[in-house]
């Protein structure tokens, strides 16, 4: 059993997050951390935890246009350039009753903003039928192409050493 860490990222700051995340679940649990379009379309009965995560675009989860959108703004090219979390979880299957799940997004650190990619990830997973084990999180970035606010990669490391404590709490119960 091992903890799957699925990323959606067009600069680059959504993937610093999702390898901090593991390295933080690392501590606990075998990981292996796919970019959206490597990810599996079916999370078998060997993936215990489903964590997710990708950028917030207009207010939720990115879309084609949003995603041209950003590749305008790109310096190179995207880390993502396929399909996105919306079109992979509309095709999600999972064979496993006990998959845990966990959303994170990252989004413009500007307070009162509203929208959130790990929300809408989070309904999804649930209206999939997946436990969230954790409620959805946000790491913030400076602006649209990043860099992290100072201290949000060992934010992510952290939110993900609790994470894998509560999943071992709610699996146990």
């Amino acid at each position: 059993m091992y903890a799957l860490v699925v990323y959606e990222s067009m600069f680059g700051n959504t993937r610093q997050i999702a390898e901090a995340v593991a390295e933080g679940l690392g501590s606990a649990m075998e990981v292996r951390v796919v970019e959206v379009g490597a990810a599996p379309p079916v999370v078998g009965e060997d993936v215990a935890l489903l964590v997710v995560g990708g950028p917030t675009h207009a207010f939720g989860m990115s879309r084609a246009s949003t995603r041209q959108s950003a590749a305008r703004q790109a310096d190179g090219p995207l880390v993502s350039q396929g399909r996105g979390l919306r079109e992979w979880l509309a095709d999600l299957r999972t064979s496993s009753p006990l998959l845990g799940s966990a959303a994170f997004d990252t989004r413009v650190y500007k307070p009162r903003l509203p929208g959130s990619a790990a929300r809408a990830v989070a309904r999804r997973l649930r209206a999939a039928g997946v436990r969230m084990v954790v409620p959805a999180q946000s790491f913030y970035v400076t602006g649209t192409p990043g860099p992290l606010v100072g201290g949000e990669a060992d934010r992510a490391r952290r939110w993900g050493e609790g994470l894998a404590a509560s999943y071992a709490t709610s699996s146990a119960a």
